[in-house]
């Protein structure tokens, strides 16, 4: 039988503990000893469509991740980016959140094995170390600001070039064209809000004229003290940025029809 020959080469070129599970006609159910970090096997079926067979995870791995990751996140930034990579790397489609491979030349050894490996890496995002999460706060963050503001209106890392030509005190984003103009600023861990704080001193010695506004991406990670020392000289507080997307969406059109 073909699916007996198949099999082998399955165990041939990945492992010995392959093995297939007839579901229907042309399609079959792929075991393999490959799982996700919590245990669950990848879910992998194989199956022949218009004449050409190949491996599907008809959509489990997207569907796996969103247990853990919002959807919204697995689409933009850093782990959109090592999605793509893993795809590329393995010749994988993302067929509008199914991930095949066209098994072409007989080669279902190789597929199978570029696969398993595909879907393993793209599993891995859950893995981010924290400096990758906070990278793709930045980046989300920094994605909102472009999406709901004027590009004419914002500048990201901006400083005050009269009283700070080397650029020490740095504000995330900072909104113009208003009577006070906004400087927001990112904030994920305690030193990124200790640093804000002395910064916003510094601008009111320099009496600089602006409005302050912090996006934490979880307020209730930073230390009571370092919070207190930052809530003296910014009031606007957004505790949460990917709970409060839609409310600092709602500010920030607020302040732009106030434009001078």
């Amino acid at each position: 039988m073909i699916t007996e020959a198949i099999t082998q080469e399955f165990k041939r070129k990945v492992c010995e503990e392959i093995r297939l599970l007839e579901e229907g006609k042309d399609r079959f159910r792929v075991f393999t000893p490959f799982r996700f970090d919590d245990g669950d096997h990848l879910a992998i079926v194989f199956k022949k469509e218009r004449g050409t067979w190949l491996l599907s995870d008809e959509g489990h791995t997207y569907l796996h991740l969103s247990y853990r990751i919002d959807p919204i996140d697995l689409a933009t930034g850093t782990r959109r980016e090592l999605i793509d990579y893993a795809l590329q790397e393995f010749q994988v489609e993302d067929r509008y959140g199914e991930l095949i491979i066209r098994i072409s030349e007989d080669e279902y050894g190789d597929a199978l094995f570029r696969f398993s490996q595909a879907l393993l890496k793209i599993s891995d995002i859950s893995y981010l170390s924290r400096e990758r999460v906070k990278s793709t706060f930045y980046e989300d963050f920094r994605a909102l600001i472009e999406k709901n503001v004027p590009k004419n209106r914002y500048t990201f890392e901006w400083y005050d070039h009269q009283h700070d030509r080397e650029g020490v005190y740095e504000v995330d984003c900072y909104i113009n064209n208003l009577e006070r103009p906004l400087y927001i600023y990112a904030l994920p861990n305690d030193n990124k809000v200790r640093d804000t704080t002395i910064s916003l001193f510094q601008f009111e010695k320099w009496e600089n004229n602006f409005y302050p506004i912090a996006i934490f991406q979880d307020e209730s990670q930073i230390s009571k003290k370092v919070l207190r020392k930052f809530s003296k000289v910014c009031e606007k507080q957004f505790p949460n940025f990917k709970n409060n997307q839609q409310e600092i969406i709602v500010y920030l059109q607020q302040q732009l029809s106030l434009s001078s």
